[in-house]
């Protein structure tokens, strides 16, 4: 091909995908996690919920609300392993939750493991990375966030901590880099919250695009490990919180402390994403919300509070509930404002999204089990997934479709449910249809030999 020929079409090629994408700058990229929110927290999945989120309702009139996005592991350590690799469990070795201070302070995840931030990090114009809130993926040296691809880390190293005292058992648990961050008496919600407006507010300023990854760790369930001595074990939010629903700060309720934990959750992502708006970046940045997982349902009192309705169980088990979470996306002018998105996708496929946001190359040599979820959510596409596979613990399940088989042991018979049908999994169909139980359990052996 002659030179000039060659770079007219290169020019071309260039000019079309700038106009795709509708700005002559890579978008900047907005992640927030919830930790253990129910699908059925949220009045816009289960109109019967009480818990006020309106914040939440409006992100998903601005944008996308997606009715079958998965976590790729219904635990915290393994769920956020996966979206930061774009690896299931089975590749990326952390199949399992950190234990105590021990694992939450050791090596954790592989540091061979390729993350967003370091992708980012890879394009012409190397995006600003930061990370606000619970890590919980391991903190030993090389482990920690600013080690793995993030300019900027204010957070804590553990799966939860006290929302006022910031400990983990005996450990003092917030850091700002690698360094300890006294910041006693604060709302960690709020403090999450206002490193992230800060860090917006002052990247407007930069011709750099950013990425923020924002993990908060509410609502995640109290830990009696983690209080002081004569502390109760209850949830934690703020007086305006529960004075929101009328209620005295001393409530004793546990549901209804559970709802303001989540309201000031709420309160929080609804501030940042004012900051967004008010910064200019609104138009070009592309903003997901996920929980880590499910609600857990394990019948433990005063801490199992959480909602998946109309979802069956909850977190650390297969089924629905576990692993279909609460999920929106805006990008204005891309994403359709008030749309209904039931195509199912999941976890891993949020770090192809920002690989092709940036115009960065996708790392070589590494299995992902990712797709690109944008012309899902843009251009109203078919899911390019055949099917997910999961695996935690004993509990595995594998959807293709709109089947599924789960079971809670390896040695139990598989379960067979049509999600389109019945989404609560109340309905076992594997007697009336066992060669759709054979193909299923075909696909799920033929993942099991990819490892």
């Amino acid at each position: 091909m002659p030179i000039v020929n060659r770079s007219i079409i290169l020019s071309l090629i260039c000019s079309w995908i700038l106009s795709v994408q509708g700005q002559s700058t890579p978008p900047n990229i907005l992640i927030i996690t919830a930790d253990n929110l129910g699908y059925g927290d949220l009045k816009i999945n289960n109109p019967e919920s009480e818990i006020k989120a309106p914040r939440l309702t409006e992100l998903a009139r601005e944008g996308a609300r997606l009715t079958s996005f998965y976590t790729a592991s219904p635990t915290c350590t393994v769920s956020r392993a996966c979206l930061l690799t774009g690896r299931i469990p089975q590749r990326h070795g952390l199949d399992y939750q950190l234990p105590g201070v021990e694992g939450n302070y050791g090596i954790g995840l592989n540091h061979e493991e390729i993350l967003i931030p370091q992708i980012l990090k890879s394009v012409p114009t190397p995006y600003t990375t930061a990370c606000f809130g619970k890590w919980n993926i391991g903190f030993a040296e090389g482990s920690r966030p600013t080690e793995r691809g993030f300019d900027e880390f204010i957070g804590h190293a553990s799966g939860n901590m006290d929302y006022y005292n910031h400990n983990y058992r005996t450990e003092h648990d917030l850091y700002k880099g690698t360094e300890e961050l006294y910041r006693i008496g604060e709302y960690a919600t709020d403090i999450f919250a206002d490193a992230a407006i800060e860090f917006i507010e002052r990247q407007s300023q930069s011709d750099e695009p950013w990425f923020c990854y924002l993990p908060f760790n509410a609502p995640h369930f109290p830990t009696a490990g983690n209080k002081q001595p004569g502390q109760p074990n209850i949830w934690q939010a703020p007086d305006w919180a529960f004075e929101e629903y009328g209620w005295s700060p001393d409530e004793r309720d546990y549901r209804k402390r559970y709802a303001a934990v989540v309201t000031a959750l709420d309160k929080a992502i609804g501030q940042v994403l004012d900051a967004l708006d008010s910064s200019g970046e609104a138009e070009n940045t592309f903003v997901f919300f996920m929980s880590d997982n499910g609600g857990f349902r394990l019948g433990r009192e005063g801490i199992d509070i959480g909602i998946n309705d109309p979802l069956r169980s909850g977190g650390v088990t297969c089924w629905e509930g576990g692993l279909r979470v609460a999920s929106m996306a805006r990008w204005p002018g891309h994403i359709d404002a008030g749309t209904v998105i039931d195509e199912p996708f999941w976890s891993p496929d949020l770090l192809v999204a920002c690989a092709k946001l940036a115009g960065a190359s996708l790392p070589e040599g590494v299995k992902l089990d990712g797709q690109d979820p944008l012309p899902i959510l843009t251009q109203g596409k078919r899911s390019r997934h055949n099917s997910f596979f999961f695996i935690y613990r004993d509990h595995a399940a594998l959807r293709a479709g709109d089947w599924k088989i789960v079971r809670e042991n390896p040695e139990d018979p598989w379960q067979l449910f049509n999600l389109k049908n019945d989404i609560s999994e109340s309905t076992d169909l594997a007697d009336k249809r066992p060669r759709q139980v054979a193909r299923l359990e075909r696909i799920f052996k033929d993942w099991q030999g990819s490892f």
